[in-house]
Formats: C-alpha cells, sequence, structure tokens
C-alpha cells in the first residue's frame, strides 16, 4: 500500500484546509485510517482515525474543529480543518492499518503503511 498527501500549505489562523491521501494497493478489509502529525521537536501524534465500519475518532485539540471522511472510489482519505490555530503547525501524515487498538486510541504504533506527509504552517 502507498500513500500520497496533499493539500498542506500556509494558512492564516482562523481558516480552514482539506488534506487529502490518495492511497494505492489493496487495504485490508478491515482498515483503519488515520491522519497524524508532528511539529519540529515533538513527538508524532494521532489527529483523526476512520475504521472500515465508519468509525471515527478524533484528538481532544481537534475535536469540533474537524472531519476525516473516505472516498472508496477514489481511493483517498480526508481531513478538513476550521479554525486553524498556529499550534497545528506541523508535518500531517495519513496512515493505514488494521482496526484495533491503536485505530480507537490514535496510536501511531499500529499503523503499517505511512505516507511521507504534507506541511501545514498557520500564521497568527
Amino acid at each position: 500500500v502507498q500513500l500520497v498527501e496533499s493539500g498542506g500549505g500556509s494558512v492564516q489562523a482562523g481558516g480552514s484546509l482539506r488534506l487529502s491521501c490518495v492511497y494505492s494497493g489493496d487495504i485490508d478489509s478491515r482498515y483503519c485510517m488515520g491522519w497524524f502529525r508532528q511539529a519540529p521537536g515533538k513527538e508524532r501524534e494521532g489527529v483523526a482515525t476512520i475504521d472500515s465500519e465508519g468509525g471515527t475518532r478524533f484528538a481532544d485539540s481537534v475535536k469540533g474543529r474537524s472531519s476525516i471522511s473516505k472516498n472508496n472510489p477514489k481511493k483517498t482519505l480526508y481531513l478538513e480543518m476550521n479554525s486553524l490555530r498556529s499550534e497545528d503547525t506541523s508535518i500531517y501524515s495519513c496512515a493505514e492499518g488494521r482496526v484495533g487498538g491503536s485505530c480507537f486510541s490514535l496510536t501511531p504504533a499500529g499503523f503499517i503503511y505511512w505516507g511521507l506527509g504534507t506541511l501545514v504552517a498557520v500564521s497568527s
């Protein structure tokens, strides 16, 4: 499975963006796909996940201002974020794995395939 992110860039605080992740290859029938981010000097953290049953989870830091969705025919995963803040500045990566604990807890460890990431820079 290969994943390629796009949609990052420079955004003003308060603005919105939509990230896309196009994947190729066959993903697990009981998949979990997610968005993660890593700011300079910080550990990678989970942002949102979506599983094969349509369940979604969000980090507290983005809850209420983010949505995650998946277009199966287009093989594309999306992340939409509103009311962006300077602390949202990070490299955002998408990942794919199987449904399990990591999917529900938004931890990177259980995800197998990763994209290279796209940079989001929020200026105040």
